[in-house]
């Protein structure tokens, strides 16, 4: 199957082109990629919703360019376009700033966005030289792009098990990109993998000669797993290892402190890093909301984002629940973190929250879990 083998975009440095219509954006993209990712042409407003591509461009290695709409776009429709692609300014590593002459008002205002959320940046005047820009980026490009799941806390010859539950939600055929990602790197550390659904666990354990070195289960199952798995033997989850790697365990845990002094008609963000159908059993829309009105007894409304969405304004918010963000870059979920910071609103993390909703605090020095 197509695309089993790339760079997860999550840990490609995300690139996004900005400018007016007919500045040059699409052109610029084609030309550092050497091929025809975006259609160009002398009608303005070409390119309407924002088009991402993942590529490989020397020096800088595996990215995702986005070619936006122009900044300049007109009309009710015009300005949806223009709300898209600011909302891709979120998720961005590097932002391109295109002008086919100066910069103007609309440019500078981006540049000045870019300021406020800590966004590197770079400007490109039409027949610039593409070679130098390439260089520019490579040198602006993030340092640590990827922090490790797992791999600094498994040795040669050790044993862990992962608990993928296989409900409604669970995508068919293959399991989801974080358990890949976090077995990939089991493996990669000389390590073996065991995966079992939840319903399995016990037996599975049973089995075992000696205890595994640790268990990582999917976070919605954090209530029947911690009952399974041995108080010696250390237990985390898939959404709890990618907050240590793209977030701040410190910061997260904190926030689920705060679930304690929500208040009957509190406003509480639940945030995606991507899109998804959603189910029944949604996790975001349904478990998390369930399980967190039960464990506060509160009355609370809840509002949800996904993908490159996240609001400018959270003064709303009594509190914001993301994602693992598997999907998003360290330095687009740092931006997040530092914006809800900035206006005082606690953020936690959707493996962190539920397993407080279970009565299980994680312990940020070790990503593991305390229970009871």
């Amino acid at each position: 199957m197509a695309g089993l083998n790339e760079t997860p975009s999550g840990d490609r440095v995300r690139l996004a082109f900005f400018g007016r219509r007919n500045a040059g954006k699409s052109s610029l993209i084609n030309a550092l990629t050497g091929q025809e990712v975006a259609i160009v042409s002398d009608v303005p407003g070409t390119t309407t919703d924002p088009v991402s591509k993942a590529m490989e461009i020397l020096p800088l290695g595996p990215c995702l360019l986005t070619d936006t709409a122009g900044l300049d776009d007109e009309g009710s429709l015009g300005a949806e376009r223009v709300r898209r692609a600011r909302e891709v300014l979120a998720a961005t590593d590097i932002a391109i700033v295109v002008t086919a002459d100066t910069l103007g008002p609309l440019e500078n205002e981006l540049i000045a966005d870019c300021d406020r959320r800590h966004i590197p940046h770079l400007v490109y005047t039409r027949g610039d030289d593409v070679e130098a820009l390439k260089r520019q980026i490579a040198a602006l490009a993030p340092s640590d792009p990827t922090r490790p799941l797992v791999s600094d806390l498994v040795s040669p010859g050790d044993c862990v098990v992962c608990v993928c539950p296989i409900d409604s939600a669970a995508p068919k055929g293959r399991l989801i990109l974080p358990q890949q990602q976090v077995i990939r790197e089991i493996l990669d550390g000389g390590a073996s993998a065991l995966v079992c659904r939840e319903t399995e666990l016990a037996a599975t354990l049973a089995r075992l000669a000696e205890p595994p070195r640790f268990v990582v289960t999917d976070s919605q199952a954090f209530g029947a797993v911690s009952k399974v798995v041995p108080p010696e033997v250390p237990l985390t989850s898939f959404s709890i290892v990618f907050a240590r790697a793209k977030g701040d365990l410190a910061t997260y845990c904190a926030g689920a402190d705060a679930l304690k002094s929500l208040k009957d008609g509190d406003r509480v963000l639940v945030s995606e890093g991507c899109t998804h159908h959603r189910q029944c059993t949604d996790i975001g829309t349904v478990k998390l909301p369930k399980w967190i009105q039960e464990h506060t007894g509160k009355k609370l409304n809840f509002a949800w984002t996904s993908g490159n969405a996240f609001p400018d304004d959270l003064s709303p918010y009594a509190l914001v629940v993301h994602c693992g963000a598997c999907m998003l870059t360290r330095r687009a979920v740092q931006n997040r973190l530092a914006r809800c910071r900035a206006a005082g609103v606690p953020v936690t993390n959707y493996g962190i929250c539920i397993a407080a909703c279970h009565g299980i605090r994680v312990v940020p020095k070790t990503c593991m879990v305390l229970r009871g």
